[in-house]
């Protein structure tokens, strides 16, 4: 990848993704494959006033050994240091900038048991981090790098370096860094996003219908006072515009907890945890997960749902056209950060609070008696297929097509 694109990538995640601001610390939490990216974002953090850069970095690698090496129990316990440094920022409204760089199997040999045991501690441990981010009192970003068995992964026909190439390519469409000016392109894209917000935030819709020939039929409710958000997001405590994913193609909001009924049918593989779950599907009757099946990572599906109560219940619902600028590129990243933003979605496990009105302030009892749902987990899969039909129905009874063949229908 050519250096002058790298820092054109970093500069558009400082000013366009966390949007930092001047004498504002940013903390920037990456694999250590990723540390060319990390140099660039470091520059253009300092050029635009950051007070400090902080890097969390991780190695699959060394990770790796530690789950072979530890039991269960022992990777059940965080260090109160993890949990601490997590609190001081959150007193010093840092930004946080997260970049996804590693093997998406990296932990396939790892039991589930373990992998989950870890996950499980840790969601807990930094339960405070998470809803401050998820609430947008972070401005938070989450972006991709290319790394060499990622990239084979992706492009296995490819020797890996041919295989890097294409995947940095391929990401650099996806965030709009072959426009002219990429923060003009992502200022028209969001604008975009933000119509069609309006469109569905103004049509007061009680439920959606969603049908395809994979098997999906399922119906699934809305709260009262839902807000779709796509594209740009305001910061809760500052009013301060940020991107939360680079790339997204997706508006998205919370479902009503108990109001899912019917089949779900994942139309693209899953990567969590470092391993692949494949061809599975979810059965809700009055929102809960009854029923599940995989051809391929049953017991880490089982893990995630099983992790608590709240991540029997779906979270989010999200639309994203089938001829998406990632769509198109016709690539399984095995990432769900791109692989959400070429296809529909839905997350099991908890909501995000600012998509109800006034959830930003909420507790978690409050949201709940709203209807929204709680979890320490957050797992997006996808269901849009080319031939997906969705319908809405409005608190006055009148039926809107959203979506004809996979495409936006508003």
């Amino acid at each position: 990848m050519k250096k002058e694109q790298l820092k054109k990538y970093a500069e558009l995640l400082v000013k366009k993704g966390v949007n930092l601001q001047k004498k504002q610390i940013l903390v920037v939490s990456a694999s250590i494959n990723a540390r060319p990216l990390v140099v660039e974002i470091v520059k253009a953090a300092y050029k635009a006033g950051a007070a400090d850069v902080e890097i969390a970095w991780s190695d699959d690698e060394i990770s790796k050994i530690a789950y072979k090496k530890k039991t269960a129990t022992a990777l059940s316990v965080v260090p109160e240091w993890e949990i601490t440094r997590r609190e001081y920022f959150i007193d010093k409204k840092i930004a946080y900038l997260g970049i996804i760089s590693g093997d998406p199997e990296a932990f396939k040999d790892i039991s589930a048991k373990k992998l989950s045991a870890a996950r499980r501690a840790r969601n807990k441990a930094f339960a405070q981090f998470r809803e401050y981010t998820s609430s947008n009192k972070i401005r938070w970003c989450i972006c991709g790098y290319p790394d060499k068995e990622w990239a084979k992964k992706v492009f296995p026909d490819l020797n890996k370096n041919d295989a890097v190439k294409k995947l940095w390519d391929h990401i650099a469409k996806t965030v709009r860094l072959d426009a002219d000016d990429p923060v003009e392109e992502w200022e028209k894209h969001q604008r975009e996003l933000q119509r069609r917000c309006d469109f569905l935030n103004s049509a007061k819709i009680k439920s959606f219908h969603y049908e395809n020939g994979l098997g999906t039929n399922f119906d699934i409710t809305m709260p009262k006072g839902y807000i779709f958000c796509g594209g740009a997001e305001k910061g809760a405590l500052d009013g301060v515009w940020f991107t939360a994913n680079m790339p997204t193609e997706e508006i998205f909001s919370c479902p009503d907890k108990s109001g899912a009924n019917g089949k779900l049918v994942s139309s693209m593989p899953l990567c969590r945890n470092g391993q692949i779950i494949k061809d599975f599907w979810l059965e809700f009757k009055e929102g809960r997960i009854v029923d599940f099946g995989a051809k391929e990572g049953y017991e880490n599906l089982k893990s995630i749902i099983e992790t608590d109560e709240g991540s029997h219940y779906l979270g989010e619902i999200a639309l994203v056209a089938h001829d998406s600028v990632i769509s198109k590129l016709n690539t399984l990243f095995f990432e769900t950060l791109y692989d959400e933003n070429a296809s529909c979605h839905f997350a099991i496990g908890d909501c995000y609070p600012t998509c109800v009105e006034g959830g930003a302030d909420m507790t978690e009892e409050q949201l709940a008696e709203r209807g929204l749902n709680n979890s320490l987990e957050h797992v997006d899969f996808m269901v849009g297929t080319k031939d997906l039909q969705i319908t809405a129905t409005t608190d006055e009874g009148k039926q809107i097509t959203i979506f004809k063949d996979g495409g936006w229908a508003i």
